[in-house]
């Protein structure tokens, strides 16, 4: 039986481009936790660290498109080196005011400035629709992206959090600013594999989030990223009401461990099923999977509850993509997969911030309830936006024949 992840990797430049990938968006796992885990210890608040952290998320959403759309404007490489030295830059500027002492409001401005930080998985994702558009291997290539993020975000958090518990508080924002300067640099370097500039279409066109489709694609994607920001901010929370705050890396890397493996399978899987089909089916398991958190009392349990949890995480992911390849024009395909991206970050901005004080105002365990009306709303918006899904994918598929 052939290996789809195997075939994926003999083009030229694939496995350059995926591994420096790799390098330049681990930063993006290890960030908000790092910032969560270096303000708890230094100013011993849940929520100035998960308001300075949801910050960085949101400005991050908020920015992020529109430092892709002039990658895809002007390329990969052009944009990718300045945006990436402004964010390391505030990210040093925040670990120095954390350092010191320094007043509130210069945490949040930094964490908005380090915001800046390019979506890497954006690229890469782009680097695999370029050479494997409209075949059976972009699906496996989605996938393999989506077992990577997981990876990243099991890796992520035990290096952020075990750093700053071990080190100092300002380890794990280090090493991430480290790392992201970096990979940046290789992830440019590999220039046989970067898309093509489309200059004069993207000048001329809209922005892709005026698709209808798309909108309902990233506002489903925010609450799931809801759920996600709640997940880091009340484990962090919760294990240190347990007496064992090191051990939230673990329990995060297992939510991470349970969506790299249905990532693994899913990506195998030739499903008859539409794209708009599966999506709202992984929306209604991620919605699922909410509820046994309600009822979690300890450490291995959390572990346990938030791998199965994490089975709906992949499939959500790589159907997303799927979509988002069909439905948005090649020209802009950089800036409809970060909206997609922009979506989960202002759904982990809005879970962080809400959880953290629902945490401080009512207890650790009770964060968890944000996960599920997230989760409820989800559902709720997929279902709603069945129509337009289904309704734009055929069109563009009609558009794509015709062309």
């Amino acid at each position: 039986m052939p290996n789809p992840y195997r075939e994926i990797f003999q083009a030229p430049g694939a496995k350059a481009f995926s591994a420096t990938g790799f390098v330049a968006r681990l930063p993006q796992a290890m960030i908000t936790l790092g910032i969560v885990t270096m303000l708890s210890q230094t100013r011993g608040e849940y929520w100035l660290a998960g308001g300075v952290a949801a910050t960085f998320a949101l400005a991050n959403a908020l920015i992020a498109p529109r430092v892709s759309r002039l990658v895809d404007r002007y390329g990969q490489a052009r944009v990718l080196l300045p945006a990436s030295a402004v964010s390391v830059a505030a990210l040093a500027a925040l670990m120095l005011a954390a350092r010191t002492g320094a007043p509130d409001w210069t945490l949040f401005l930094f964490a908005m400035v380090a915001g800046a930080m390019p979506a890497i998985s954006a690229m890469v994702r782009a680097r695999w629709t370029k050479l494997y558009r409209d075949t059976p291997q972009l699906h496996a290539a989605f996938a393999f992206e989506s077992v990577v993020d997981e990876v990243i975000y099991m890796t992520g958090p035990v290096l952020a959090i075990g750093l700053s518990v071990a080190l100092f508080p300002e380890a794990g924002p280090l090493a991430a600013a480290l790392l992201l300067a970096a990979g940046a640099l290789l992830f440019a370097a590999q220039r046989s594999t970067e898309p093509p500039v489309h200059a004069a279409e993207a000048g001329r066109g809209t922005t892709v989030i005026r698709l209808g489709s798309l909108r309902i694609i990233v506002l489903t994607l925010a609450a799931i990223g809801a759920i996600f920001g709640t997940a880091e901010v009340t484990a962090i929370a919760f294990a240190e009401a347990q007496g064992q705050k090191a051990a939230a890396s673990l329990v995060l890397a297992s939510y991470a461990a349970g969506s790299l493996i249905a990532g693994l399978v899913f990506g195998t899987l030739k499903l008859r099923v539409s794209l708009a089909g599966q999506f709202v089916l992984a929306i209604g398991l991620a919605a699922l999977t909410t509820l046994p958190l309600l009822v979690v009392d300890s450490i291995p349990v959390l572990a346990a509850v938030l791998f199965l949890a994490g089975a709906a995480v992949s499939p959500t992911i790589i159907t997303a993509m799927g979509l988002i390849e069909r439905l948005v024009p090649p020209s802009q395909l950089t800036e409809g997969i970060t909206w997609a991206m922009t979506g989960i970050g202002i759904g982990v901005a809005f879970g962080s911030s809400v959880s953290g004080w629902v945490i401080d105002t009512y207890g650790a365990q009770s964060g968890f309830l944000v996960s599920l009306a997230s989760g409820a709303l989800a559902l709720a918006i997929a279902l709603f936006g069945q129509r337009w899904l289904r309704g734009e994918a055929r069109t563009a598929a009609a558009r794509q024949a015709v062309a």
